[in-house]
């Protein structure tokens, strides 16, 4: 008996199957042959799953889309939102919601919490650095590794373009100010997330010795101002827009 030939839509759905029902794009790419040993033929390949996969959300059909870069089936019961008291998972969630706005926007993303969850999947299949680049003095390096999410340049030299440190619990604010000043000398910003009520605390402890001169570099980002722009972006990045270039064959079906 001839071995059934499945469509790149049931091969989509074996792979989220296979990551409990959510993953990302990333992890599509890698296991798709799994299930269809042809998916990578094309020069365009990628393109042509991920017009299937737009294709099928736009139609209502088999998949979700519940981040900026991940995916989940239709049926998948998505985790909720952690509240502002519940410390462990908001941190990871803001870790999480960072490591996609960096994806998103091209450069490539770090996290020492490798094992944490986001939306089902752990944050080192979301962040696209599995180690920090040595990118300065290992003494430097070993302080800065520590930092909750830092986006890197993915052209030339891998430089640090933004650091993000999560305050659950103000007593940390301090060590998370000193592990981004080992970052002065290089070109980029930093900001503290955390809940509003912080924000006064914050304010104060920025505009002391040594961090008043950097100030115009840190900026206080709270939770939900986090959370809703997260979320704006997931709106208003149309899947469709690749999909009106006409990437999708009807026999991919």
């Amino acid at each position: 008996m001839e071995a059934k030939i499945i469509t790149k839509v049931e091969a989509i759905k074996k792979v989220l199957e296979e990551f409990n029902g959510v993953a990302t794009w990333e992890q599509i790419y890698e296991n798709i042959e799994k299930y269809y040993p042809a998916a990578k033929v094309s020069k365009e390949w990628k393109a042509g799953i991920r017009g299937v996969l737009y294709r099928e959300i736009k139609n209502n059909r088999n998949f979700k889309k519940i981040g900026l870069g991940i995916y989940a089936l239709k049926d998948y019961q998505e985790e909720e939102k952690p509240k502002s008291e519940e410390k462990e998972r908001m941190h990871s969630y803001i870790e999480g919601i960072c490591l996609e706005l960096g994806n998103f926007k091209g450069l490539l993303t770090y996290t020492p919490d490798k094992t944490k969850i986001f939306k089902g999947i752990p944050l080192n299949q979301i962040a696209t650095l599995s180690e920090i680049p040595i990118f300065t003095y290992p003494e430097v390096v070993d302080v800065v590794k520590k930092i909750d999410v830092i986006w890197f340049n993915k052209e030339g030299f891998k430089y640090p373009k933004f650091a993000f440190e999560v305050i659950d619990t103000i007593g940390t604010l301090s060590e998370a100010l000193n592990r981004c000043l080992q970052l002065l000398p290089f070109n980029l910003n930093f900001a503290i997330i955390g809940p509003e009520k912080y924000k006064d605390k914050f304010e104060k402890k920025i505009n002391m010795e040594p961090y008043a001169r950097y100030r115009k570099r840190f900026e206080f980002k709270e939770y939900n101002l986090m959370i809703d722009f997260y979320e704006q972006a997931i709106k208003s990045n149309i899947i469709e827009r690749e999909f009106l270039k006409g990437l999708v064959n009807k026999n991919d079906e």
